[in-house]
This record gives structure tokens, C-alpha cells and sequence, in this order.
């Protein structure tokens, strides 16, 4: 499974950006998908994540009413919409995924429980 992330930037407070990540080598509608990033000096931290339906979706409390993820299996791809963004949201952002059959909240969150990752992408929030 190769997974290639794209979309990132440098964006003031209070702007927006899309997040990509085109998969390939595996079906991808049988992939759940992770969003985490990763600030300097600190823990990579989960963001938000969406099963290979797309129809359940979860999201940190601290992004919650702010990021959106979707996908568009006919193209391969997760999606994660960042609006209203802040400094504190600065940080690589990666995706990942998981294939595993059976998948809820504590293996969507947990970035130890995907074997397959992106090498990331780089959002700056300037204040």
C-alpha cells in the first residue's frame, strides 16, 4: 500500500486548507482511513479517521467542528478539510490506513494500530 499525502501550506489564523492523500497498490475501498500530525518535539497525535464505508467518522476533540474528512473511493482518495485553522494547528500531518476487518474508535485513534502510513505533509498557521 503506497500512500501519498498532499495539500499542505503556510496559512494565516483563521484560514483553510484541503488535505489529500491518494492511495494505491490495494483496493481502497477496504482501507480505513487516519488522519495525525505530528508538531515538533512532541507525540504524533490522532486528528481524525473514517471507515472504509466512510459512513462513521471520528475526530479529536481539540479539530471537532473545525476539520472535516470524507473520501472518494472511485479516486482513490481521503480528504481532510482544515477551516478556522490556528497556530496550535501546525504540524506534519500524515495519513494513514488500516485494513483490518473489524474497527472501531480505539484502533481508529491509536496511531500504532495502522501499518500503512504516508510520508506527510507540512501546515504552518502563522498567528
Amino acid at each position: 500500500v503506497q500512500l501519498q499525502a498532499s495539500g499542505g501550506g503556510l496559512v494565516q489564523a483563521g484560514g483553510s486548507l484541503r488535505l489529500s492523500c491518494a492511495a494505491s497498490g490495494r483496493t481502497f475501498s477496504n482501507f480505513h482511513m487516519g488522519w495525525f500530525r505530528q508538531a515538533p518535539g512532541k507525540e504524533r497525535e490522532f486528528v481524525a479517521a473514517i471507515t472504509w464505508t466512510g459512513l462513521t467518522t471520528y475526530y479529536a476533540d481539540s479539530v471537532k467542528g473545525r476539520f472535516t474528512i470524507n473520501r472518494d473511493n472511485g479516486n482513490n482518495t481521503v480528504y481532510l478539510q482544515l477551516n478556522s485553522l490556528k497556530p496550535e494547528d501546525t504540524a506534519v500531518y500524515f495519513c494513514a490506513a488500516d485494513v483490518r476487518e473489524l474497527w472501531g474508535a480505539h484502533y481508529a485513534t491509536d496511531h500504532y494500530e495502522y501499518p500503512y502510513w504516508g510520508q506527510g505533509t507540512q501546515v504552518t498557521v502563522s498567528s
